[in-house]
């Protein structure tokens, strides 16, 4: 496949931007990973665009196009709505530049987003429910006092700088037989397909979208898709792709795919775990399709970037839980107990005598359908896998105790004969999983 000389960024383009930003932007490492790999079947390489100064790829197309300014643009300042990663890009690089940046936001922007862009020097004004009307003050504010709009994807300077990634990627990986990529707008996977197709044309190159926003999907075919509603990929919920990237990606993207929200926060706890770096949901969403579709990429090297690590710490803490409980290594058990002397102990004690490790314990008598000479004990232990949990879970009723799982995939009354994991997330811990 041969880039279209009339697409409206061009291969050059992504060259310029790259000697442009060389030195001012992290030469991100690129290393394949030995347990993804084992994981997925598939040879895994990844890039790690987390480890920029501002945790994300934006800074990229956020500088190319600060550096396309005038002096008199320059002069003017900037403005973008943004309540992520592309505002600490454009408030870090202009900064930098001495640029003066405004960027506008929701009026309930989290509060660590607010005070992060501020500490990077940049003015921040809260406005509207959403980013609808966030973006129509951010406009309104670009007309009244003469600021420089800059677009966080459907820009050719930003889409040029988010190429970038790909020149590297394609420089210090093996070759690839596929790159995987996160799809929110259009505007990185439109420039890393711009570079691709120029090198190796070969490489098929496929976007990935979260299912709640399948924006350059509805885009590109033209029909009606739900778009809206929560996700961990938040980076990625753009409720309508760019002119620009739509443009390329239908000339030059080969499949575009979707995600759920499980896959996407197994991809998350698979990085921390196995990586031991941090993912937003939108920076796992690569590693999330290779675990949806394992049949399509086992036995082909695969490219994927880890667009940013900018993730809620709760959030983060709950995903971790979720994990541990989808892989069965942290159960929720209820277990009912004679009400008599000693009944407490002989249930720890066989969760002890199974390896189980009691984190948390809830003895009820009062808020319970048992008999009153019964008493339900809500209990959350740890175990090695899924596995374990279920030789727990049958120790406790050979020990003559009514034993109730509860969790994902089970039912009120847990047999405990199955493998309660939502993927091939069973991987362990060790030097095997470091990146190689």
């Amino acid at each position: 496949m041969r880039v279209d000389a009339t697409l409206p960024v061009t291969f050059e383009d992504v060259q310029a931007a790259a000697r442009a930003i060389e030195g001012a932007v992290l030469r991100t490492p690129t290393a394949r990973s030995r347990t993804l790999s084992a994981i997925t079947g598939a040879d895994i390489v990844v890039k790690f665009e987390n480890l920029q100064f501002t945790a994300s790829y934006k800074e990229r197309g956020a500088l190319t196009k600060l550096l396309s300014l005038t002096e008199d643009e320059r002069a003017r300042g900037v403005i973008a709505m943004s309540a992520g990663n592309h505002a600490q890009a454009l408030a870090y690089h202009g900064r930098r530049l001495g640029i003066a940046v405004t960027i506008v936001m929701p009026a309930h922007a989290a509060f660590t987003k607010v005070a992060g862009t501020e500490a990077l020097g940049a003015r921040v004004v809260l406005h509207g429910r959403d980013v609808g009307e966030a973006a129509e003050r951010a406009r309104q504010l670009s007309r009244d006092e003469g600021l420089v709009w800059v677009p966080p994807f459907d820009d050719p300077a930003v889409i040029a700088g988010q190429g970038t990634v790909a020149l590297e990627l394609l420089d210090d990986a093996p070759p690839l037989d596929v790159l995987v990529v996160p799809v929110g707008g259009g505007g990185l996977i439109s420039g890393m397909a711009i570079a691709t197709k120029a090198l190796a044309p070969h490489i098929e190159v496929i976007g990935v979208q979260a299912e709640r926003y399948p924006s350059m999907l509805a885009a590109l075919d033209g029909r009606e898709h739900p778009v809206g509603g929560l996700t961990l990929a938040e980076g990625i919920a753009v409720p309508r792709a760019g002119e620009l990237t739509t443009q390329i990606v239908r000339a030059l993207v080969d499949d575009l795919v979707t995600v759920s929200e499980p896959r996407i926060e197994q991809a998350v706890n698979l990085y921390l775990e196995i990586e031991k770096v941090v993912s937003e949901g939108a920076g796992a969403a690569g590693l999330a399709a290779v675990l949806a579709d394992p049949d399509r990429f086992r036995g082909r090297t695969v490219g994927l970037v880890i667009t940013g690590g900018n993730i809620d710490l709760r959030t983060l803490s709950t995903v971790i839980l979720r994990g541990l409980v989808r892989s069965g290594r942290l159960v929720r058990l209820t277990i009912e107990l004679d009400d008599v002397p000693g009944a407490l102990g002989r249930m720890t004690s066989t969760i002890a005598d199974e390896g189980g490790n009691i984190v948390e314990v809830a003895h009820q008598r009062l808020f319970s359908d048992l008999s009153i000479t019964s008493a339900a004990v809500e209990v959350a232990v740890e175990t090695r896998d899924a596995e374990h949990a279920n030789r727990l879970v049958e120790g406790l009723r050979a020990a003559g105790l009514r034993v109730t799982r509860r969790g994902p995939d089970h039912d009120h009354h847990d047999a405990g004969h199955h493998d309660h994991r939502s993927g091939p997330d069973d991987h362990g811990t060790g030097p095997h999983g470091h990146v190689e």
